[in-house]
């Protein structure tokens, strides 16, 4: 009987997610509709929308997901994809941009003043966002967590939700390309990629020797190092984009100095010949 209860608990997770999966799906097809009249949609965020989808559905559901709950490389592979991969595809594919371009006037307010709320505020903010992110897994993996998200359907999803927003999170306020209102710096957020980039690889290198109970020491080595470089990767790609984002902005901004100095400029200068001399006093000299 129990056996049997754990299996209709999995079942019921693995449908649940199925379902979301599909309102993702069909609400972006939902909104790409709506904002027809708005102008064409950049295929390549569509293309990222639905590739982030499929890096979650790998994680949660199928060979990847069953093997993971029995097994920590095949966990760590589903970590990945849902906590790292999925997020950065799914933040770059600019969901908020979308909705704004498909809803009516009134409730695309009512989006953008909830952006500017003190809690989504506090939890948007790069140093909040990468503590959540960097520090759920450190609670995961040297506490009893990991052993109770694999025997408790909902811890299990508990767990697994955590994971995919705080790495929502954390992407967005590190390289988002929707509107923020309360967008960090430059420096704030290149510094705090690059504390969460070092309490990644720490945490990799201390489950290589230091694995949660119930790990074989030849799983924990091969689980830590797909952490490891399998993180790398991720992390490789925001610190592209995010310099990306500075350049292009730089360069936007210096393009814009230059178009309104030749504007101070020509308004000086004769049709045809140099610039004006400048005009004497009012009164004359004395």
């Amino acid at each position: 009987m129990t056996h049997a209860h754990g299996a209709t608990g999995w079942a019921l997770f693995d449908g649940t997610v199925l379902v979301l999966l599909a309102l993702g799906a069909a609400g972006w097809a939902a909104g790409l509709w709506a904002a027809r009249h708005r102008g064409p949609w950049p295929v390549h965020r569509t293309v990222l929308w639905f590739a982030g989808l499929l890096c979650a559905g790998t994680a949660l559901v199928g060979p990847l997901a069953e093997a993971a709950r029995t097994g920590f490389t095949a966990h760590m592979a589903a970590h990945l994809l849902l906590g790292m991969a999925a997020p950065f595809l799914l933040v770059l594919a600019a969901p908020v941009t979308l909705a704004l371009r498909a809803l009516p006037v009134a409730r695309a307010r009512v989006v953008t003043r909830l952006l500017r709320t003190p809690p989504v505020r506090a939890v948007t903010h790069p140093v909040v966002a990468g503590t959540l992110n960097a520090g759920g897994p450190w609670v995961l993996y040297t506490t009893g967590l990991y052993g109770l998200m694999h025997a408790s359907v909902p811890v299990h999803a508990a767990v697994h939700l955590h994971v995919l927003l705080a790495g929502c999170v954390f992407t967005a306020a590190v390289v988002g390309v929707d509107p923020d209102p309360h967008r960090g710096s430059f420096p704030l957020r290149a510094a705090v990629l690059v504390g969460f980039v070092a309490a990644h690889s720490a945490l990799a290198k201390h489950l290589y020797g230091h694995p949660p109970d119930g790990v074989g020491a030849s799983d924990a080595r091969t689980g830590a190092q797909l952490m490891y470089y399998g993180g790398d990767v991720v992390d490789v790609a925001l610190i592209v984009v995010l310099f990306a984002q500075w350049y292009a902005r730089a360069r936007g901004g210096a393009s814009r100095s230059v178009v309104r100095g030749s504007r101070v400029t020509s308004r000086g200068a004769r049709p045809g010949g140099p610039p004006a001399p400048p005009r004497a006093p009012r009164g004359g000299p004395g």
